[in-house]
């Protein structure tokens, strides 16, 4: 299907629930939709936490480097990437996402040779703009990831623009990444650049999990994604 016909196709959906005197309400995240309609099928959906058409339940996602992820603070801020490829949701949406309800937060990892682990937090949420966007997470269950996320509680978000780490330099440029780094900066660097494995030629510079494979190991995935706590 086209472009332009599944623009079509929306228009005339929206027109049948204007004339039917349905009201339209917007999905804020996954679980509306599921509450909806239980039946459909796992897959990429369309989720409107600020009245946007950029979100999905997956808030990040590292699979094959097709995308850079060494970007400024607007595109961290407003997302950036494709929701079925790689992709950052956005600190912005993230914010109105988690200020609406209690969420919990998967990390879901894979290294080079084929382990599969996780890591899993009961309390998940971003603060406003005006605080950095602050990560706020507890509750750590071990899915066979270890611990690296605990360590940034707290914390403002820093691009290589925007520095608000506690740190003496810039976190984000020291480790070309972007995230919430703390005093002396990551134990995990989600959004660091797409290498292959095991390599210590630039010290932890990769999308690392220190409590798994250490600083110098680069996942070949990683995804984060939240839902509401039941």
């Amino acid at each position: 299907m086209s472009s332009v016909q599944l623009v079509s196709v929306v228009l005339v959906l929206l027109a049948l629930l204007l004339d039917s005197g349905m009201s339209l309400v917007l999905p804020m995240d996954c679980s509306d939709i599921y509450n909806h309609n239980s039946s459909r099928p796992s897959g990429v959906y369309t989720i409107y936490p600020i009245g946007s058409t950029s979100a999905v339940q997956v808030f990040q996602r590292r699979m094959d480097g097709s995308v850079n992820f060494y970007r400024p603070w607007d595109h961290y801020k407003t997302g950036f990437g494709n929701a079925f490829g790689e992709y950052w949701l956005g600190l912005e949406n993230l914010f109105h996402l988690t200020l609406r309800k209690k969420y919990e937060l998967l990390v879901d990892m894979e290294d080079f040779e084929g382990s599969k682990v996780f890591a899993r937090y009961s309390s998940f949420s971003v603060a406003p703009e005006s605080f950095g966007f602050t990560l706020h997470v507890s509750g750590f269950t071990n899915g066979g990831a270890g611990d690296s996320l605990s360590y940034h509680n707290g914390s403002k978000f820093s691009t290589f623009d925007k520095d608000q780490d506690t740190w003496t330099s810039n976190c984000a440029r020291k480790f070309l990444g972007a995230f919430w780094y703390g005093d002396n900066c990551q134990l995990t660097n989600l959004n660091g650049v797409y290498r292959w494995g095991a390599d210590g030629t630039i010290h932890a510079i990769g999308v690392s999990w220190a409590t798994w494979k250490g600083h110098d190991y680069s996942l070949k995935s990683i995804s984060m994604k939240v839902r509401p706590v039941q």
